[in-house]
């Protein structure tokens, strides 16, 4: 069946994602997959539990449109505890399905046709759609290869009247480098006495390694004024099929996102709220989550020690980078393709974070699995010459 009338495409050149690309790709060759960024291991018995609790309670019906207040005041607090930061539960913290909306809702909220928006790459591969559907423009600065670190007079550069959004994200997909509180100063410096609003995607906040510390828009009152922060339960409880996510931002930003949101979603999972309202009380689930994922990234490094793949710098996130260029030239979304067919391994090829496809022979892995699937992994990683 086909639609033979005029079709106006407003994301053209875009195709399916490369998430989705791999993944398929590891599933009809029977490849382990270290493409998406799940884990493969079960998430808390007892978070199950409490949501089998409220189903079974009768909360089946629509959440409120901002989220469940219970769980925005558990967020309200936690946010309190980590960064010293207040946000009001009614009107500052809102539960959406997934980071991502909330990532979506806040352009389309925010961004008027015209409007400049900084990306900084490689970037996670809603953004510059996002942007585009909003009738925005994108800006790019990058990331200096190979430390992935930011030149903030790269950003300054940028910045123009008609900026209207600065998004960062850190800890930083696909990299896995992290922001410094020098970083936020900096930052804070160039959004200061301007309309310009930052989106702060963190939704690997926990996930940090090394001993440093996270640092969130949140830790800098002036940058926290001009902020809206993301966040994702997801990450945090190894439960990215739940697509359950938040934002925090001041009062009159929130309200010009709900405004948006209510259109796209209106209210996420109810019973998974109210189960989540509970869970996070635990504070040693996410406080324990770095060390967790430090260990994964240690063995898995380890595994690795002595292949032909470079090991990037990874200070968060799940994500290891590896270069490649000892083993061949051949350009990175055929190499990761290849990977996946002869050698049995998914993974992302970071060209595609970039809008210019720059290819660094650098491809991602995720490292979010339990220790058969690593060491599965790191055996067939270590056989290719």
């Amino acid at each position: 069946m086909q639609f033979n009338g005029l079709l106006k495409s407003k994301l053209s050149g875009v195709g399916t994602s490369i998430f989705s690309v791999m993944s398929q790709l590891a599933t009809e060759n029977q490849a382990i997959n270290l493409a998406q960024g799940f884990p493969n291991f079960m998430c808390s018995k007892e978070l199950i539990s409490l949501v089998n609790k409220f189903m079974n309670k009768g909360f089946n019906q629509y959440a409120p449109m901002p989220g469940l207040l219970a769980l925005r005041e558990q967020i309200a607090i936690k946010t309190e505890k980590q960064y010293s930061a207040v946000y009001n539960p009614e009107t500052e913290v809102t539960i959406t399905p997934g980071g991502t909306l909330a990532i979506y809702a806040a352009i389309e909220a925010l961004v008027t046709p015209g409007d400049e928006v900084i990306i900084i790459e490689p970037c996670y591969d809603s953004y510059t759609p996002s942007v585009r559907l909003a009738g925005g423009v994108a800006k790019y600065a990058r990331l200096q290869y190979p430390k992935y670190t930011i030149d903030w007079n790269d950003v300054k550069k940028l910045v123009s009247f008609k900026t209207r959004l600065i998004i960062i994200n850190t800890p930083h997909n696909p990299t896995g480098s992290v922001l410094s509180a020098s970083d936020m100063q900096k930052l804070e410096k160039i959004v200061e006495n301007t309309d310009i609003i930052v989106i702060s995607d963190e939704v690997y906040e926990h996930i940090i390694f090394d001993g440093l510390e996270h640092q969130s828009v949140c830790r800098f009152p002036k940058l926290a004024e001009h902020s809206v922060v993301i966040s994702s339960f997801g990450k945090t409880y190894h439960t990215t099929g739940w697509k359950l996510g938040y934002f925090l931002a001041p009062e009159n930003i929130t309200r010009e996102i709900r405004k948006a949101y209510q259109f796209m979603a209106f209210a996420a999972n109810t019973p998974m709220q109210h189960a989540l309202a509970e869970f996070l009380k635990r504070e040693n689930e996410y406080l324990e989550l770095g060390a967790f994922y430090q260990e994964k990234r240690d063995f898995f490094r380890k595994l690795l020690k002595g292949s032909k793949f470079k090991l990037m710098s990874c200070s968060g996130s799940y994500f290891q980078s590896v270069g490649y260029e000892k083993i061949t030239d051949m350009n990175d979304v055929e190499f990761a393709k290849k990977l996946t067919i002869e050698n049995k391994i998914a993974s992302i090829p970071t060209s595609v974070f970039y809008h210019n496809n720059a290819d660094n022979k650098v491809l991602r892995l995720c490292f979010a699995k339990d220790q058969d699937t690593l060491e599965k992994a790191a055996e067939a990683l270590m056989k290719i010459e």
